[in-house]
């Protein structure tokens, strides 16, 4: 999230940038595919690539997820991301992404997302992230 992609042809890219992981490229193409108002943890996307793990694609983002809707692959717990959550916020309440209140024991009191209803498995239609219409339930 904190530096620009790079290669891979992608819009805003210097074509000085040296050659994007190949791995970079597909975790970054899936980000791309979250419908707004979704959002995927970092387990999901791993899970949809068949490759790598949580940790691997929560690295890719930090490196080159700037260029991509990052708001949209999160945590599993629904927590914001840490040192970005008044950006991400505005993202999800913009495009009506579901959040559940905070409680008052929550730092800052800030919102989580509802990944019940947030979460998007992949292979549905987006919607406004309102429903649970193919929403994968995963825990």
């Amino acid at each position: 999230m904190s530096e620009d992609r790079t290669g891979g042809g992608r819009t805003g890219v210097p074509p000085q940038a040296p050659e994007l992981p190949a791995y970079a490229e597909r975790v970054l193409d899936v980000a791309d595919l979250i419908p707004p108002g979704r959002v995927m943890t970092y387990g999901d996307v791993a899970e949809w690539l068949g490759d790598g793990g949580p940790r691997q694609v929560g690295r890719v983002m930090a490196l080159y997820g700037s260029a991509v809707p990052w708001w949209r692959v999160v945590r599993a717990d629904g927590a914001l991301l840490p040192g970005h959550e008044l950006r991400a916020l505005d993202h999800y309440r913009e495009e009506g992404t579901p959040l559940r209140a905070a409680s008052r024991s929550s730092d800052g009191h800030l919102p989580r997302l509802d990944m019940r209803r947030a979460r998007w498995d992949g292979t549905t239609g987006g919607g406004s992230g309102a429903g649970d219409d193919g929403v994968a339930d995963r825990g």
